[in-house]
C-alpha cells in the first residue's frame, strides 16, 4: 500500500509539473470566423504545450484596447488598415505576426436583387470606423453607384463623395449592428465576420462583392514587445498551417478566403 501511495503521490506530481509547464496565452477574436478558426488551432497548441484561451468580442475597438493595456495576449479580428489607423490616433503599438485569410467585404440587401434597381435617393449604411467605411465607400465605387475624390484613398468619408447620380443616403453605424438594421434601409455594407453570424452567405446573398485580391487581409496582431514570445510564435505558425488552410476552404466556400 505504501509503495502504491508513492507512486500515486509521483504521478500526481509529474501531472502537477506538466501542467504548470504549459504555457496560456489568451486571444480575442470576433466569433465568425475568427473564433472559429482559433478552435481549429487549440489542439495542435496544446500538444506544444500551449494553452490557448479565446475571448469573444462583438466590437472592433476592445481587442485592441485589452491587448495594449496587457490583458490579453493577442487578438484576431482586423486587418492591417485597420490596425494602421488604431494605432496612429490611439498611440498604441500594436503588430501583427501572421497574415491568415481574406474576407471578402460585401453589400447586401432585403429590397432589391440588383444594384441597378437601388432606388433614388436611397438609404444606405456602412461601418463608421475609418478603414472600413472606406473601404465600403471604395466597394461602392467599383460597383458604380458612386465616384469618389481621386485622392480619397483607403480612408474615403462621405464627404469624398464627388458623383452621386441616385443621391444615395449614406449613415455610418457600428460595424456590427450592420446585419440589423438590414431590413429598415436599402443597402448595407457589411463586414463578412458580422455577415457569416447573421446567416448571410457573401458568395450568394451579396448584390456586390471584393475580389479574392483584397488587400484586407485578417491578422493576428499582438503587443510589439511581446512578438518574439515563443508561444505567439508558435499560434502565428498554426494559423499559417495546412489543416487551418484545409479548415477555411472547406468550411466557408469562397466567403472567406486563406492568404497563405
Amino acid at each position: 500500500m505504501k509503495k502504491l501511495l508513492t507512486a500515486l503521490a509521483a504521478a500526481a506530481a509529474l501531472t502537477s509539473a506538466a501542467a504548470q509547464a504549459a504555457e496560456t496565452i489568451s486571444v480575442a477574436a470576433t466569433a465568425v470566423p475568427h473564433a472559429e478558426i482559433l478552435e481549429v488551432v487549440k489542439p495542435v497548441l496544446a500538444k506544444e504545450g500551449v494553452e490557448l484561451k479565446i475571448k469573444v468580442f462583438t466590437d472592433y475597438v476592445q481587442p485592441n484596447v485589452q491587448v495594449a493595456e496587457g490583458r490579453l495576449d493577442a487578438n484576431f479580428f482586423q486587418h492591417q488598415p485597420y490596425l494602421n489607423e488604431f494605432n496612429a490616433s490611439r498611440g498604441t503599438k500594436l503588430v501583427s505576426i501572421a497574415g491568415v485569410h481574406v474576407e471578402p467585404f460585401g453589400a447586401y440587401s432585403s429590397k432589391i436583387k440588383n444594384l441597378a434597381d437601388l432606388p433614388q435617393g436611397a438609404n444606405v449604411v456602412i461601418p463608421n470606423d475609418a478603414t472600413n467605411g472606406g473601404r465600403a465607400l471604395l466597394l461602392l465605387q467599383k460597383a458604380g453607384v458612386i465616384k469618389l475624390k481621386a485622392d480619397a484613398g483607403i480612408t474615403a468619408t462621405v464627404k469624398d463623395i464627388a458623383e452621386n447620380p441616385k443621391g444615395i443616403k449614406v449613415r455610418e453605424l457600428e460595424a456590427a449592428t450592420l446585419p440589423r438594421v438590414l431590413a429598415q434601409v436599402d443597402l448595407a455594407l457589411i463586414n463578412t465576420n458580422y455577415a457569416l453570424e447573421a446567416g448571410l452567405n457573401p458568395t450568394k446573398d451579396a448584390l456586390a462583392i471584393e475580389g479574392s485580391d483584397s488587400p484586407y487581409v485578417n491578422i493576428l496582431v499582438v503587443a510589439e514587445a511581446n512578438k518574439d514570445k515563443p508561444a505567439l510564435q508558435k499560434l502565428a505558425k498554426a494559423l499559417n498551417s495546412a489543416e487551418v488552410k484545409a479548415f477555411i476552404n472547406d468550411k466557408y466556400k469562397g466567403a472567406v478566403v486563406p492568404a497563405f
